[in-house]
């Protein structure tokens, strides 16, 4: 048996606090930018350090790892998925639709919420989520 001993410090260790950005490649950076400007409202990296940057609404965030084989991104070369909160799937997906956008709705809903799916201008998918609020009595 290996016993390890902990100074006081030691138990509490620094975590990150969220995602300070995320970056990804793209086939044409500038169009796709805008896209998400455009229809997510997702405001695209500032060019000085005067503008500001999207500030995303506190949250839930849940980061999952899944397996290499999985189909639950779509097209087997895909690596990732974005998944944005929305406060009104309906509506986004309204405004979505309108703009042109195919979108899916899964029928389901779920105990943590109701989902989206679509997928951007070069492929990449994503998946919208409007968060239950757990009921307490």
């Amino acid at each position: 048996m290996c016993l390890v001993v902990l100074s006081a410090g030691a138990s509490e260790r620094e975590k990150v606090l969220g995602f300070g950005g995320v970056f990804f490649k793209a086939e044409d950076p500038k169009a796709l930018a805008l896209w998400y400007e455009e229809h997510l409202g997702v405001k695209q990296t500032p060019k000085t350090y005067e503008e500001q940057p999207w500030v995303q609404a506190g949250g839930t965030t849940v980061f999952g790892v899944f397996n290499n084989k999985t189909k639950y991104f779509g097209a087997d070369d895909q690596q990732f998925m974005f998944n944005f909160r929305v406060g009104d799937l309906d509506a986004m997906v309204q405004q979505l639709r309108e703009a042109g956008i195919e979108v899916e709705v899964d029928p389901e809903t779920y105990p943590n919420g109701r989902f989206a799916r679509l997928a951007d201008p070069e492929g990449n998918p994503i998946q919208l989520w409007q968060e239950m609020t757990p009921v307490t009595d």
